[in-house]
């Protein structure tokens, strides 16, 4: 990290994924720089807060946070884009009775919404971001405030999973079952199950490594659509939609 103003530097570090270190690598596969905004001394032209990904911008705003926003979402990324030995899918994990739960689905796929209403039903909870999986396919937690919106257009704003009643996994465990599921208001919960190579390709779509560590992430993706049924439906509330997935869950114990 580079920065402008040594004052970004504490604001910085408190945006990294949990349980990051210092490193003293000569190399690095990615750096980000910030340079402060702000009106200078004897100047009326209000400068942008920047953030720059390698060479390339990656946030601008007058509001500081927007760009810290930026690069807590741009770290993580980066953390699952070039992790050695674990494998990120975009998704959200709750355990259940010592199986995890996966919910895989991009930005406003509602998969925090579905999240938080399982861990209001009783279910631990592991992340809202991503899956991470290593070479046996046990998913490992990747707890994070969730992250959520009151509407579809609103900020994002951050809840503890402990304001939900709930709390974090700290162990990790075996795919019990995966659940494709996009909201759509007043949908019906009609879950189809897929074929292992149905469900496969799902899982690849919401891989970030899926090009850079490709044959890693087949053999781990492999394993867990092998061993767990993937089940693909529309939902509305995400209360009922929670019900449901843990009844799918109670049947298959």
């Amino acid at each position: 990290m580079r920065v402008s103003d040594p004052a970004l530097l504490p604001m910085l570090r408190s945006r990294l994924p949990r349980d990051a270190e210092p490193s003293d690598a000569d190399v690095v596969e990615r750096y980000f720089s910030m340079i402060l905004g702000g009106t200078r001394p004897g100047s009326r032209i209000r400068a942008f807060n920047m953030l720059y990904l390698d060479h390339s911008q990656a946030a601008r705003s007058h509001r500081v946070d927007d760009v810290l926003d930026a690069f807590e979402s741009w770290s993580q990324l980066s953390v699952a884009e070039f992790a050695p030995t674990r494998i990120f899918v975009h998704a959200g994990v709750v355990g259940w009775k010592g199986r995890a739960i996966l919910i895989p689905g991009k930005t406003q796929s509602g998969k925090s919404s579905l999240v938080a209403a399982l861990v209001k039903a009783g279910a631990s909870y592991y992340s809202d971001e991503f899956a991470v999986l290593d070479e046996t396919g046990r998913v490992h937690p990747f707890a994070k405030p969730l992250s959520m919106r009151a509407s579809p257009t609103a900020r994002q704003h951050n809840v503890a999973v402990e304001d939900l009643g709930g709390h974090v996994g700290e162990e990790p465990l075996p795919v019990g079952l995966v659940v494709m599921s996009q909201y759509k208001a007043g949908a019906r919960w009609q879950p189809q199950t897929l074929s292992p190579g149905l469900g496969l390709l799902e899982l690849l779509a919401n891989t970030v490594s899926a090009r850079r560590a490709a044959e890693r992430a087949l053999a781990t993706l492999e394993g867990v659509v092998s061993n767990a049924p993937v089940i693909k439906s529309e939902r509305g509330e995400a209360k009922m939609a929670a019900a449901r997935i843990l009844q799918v869950m109670e049947a298959g114990a």
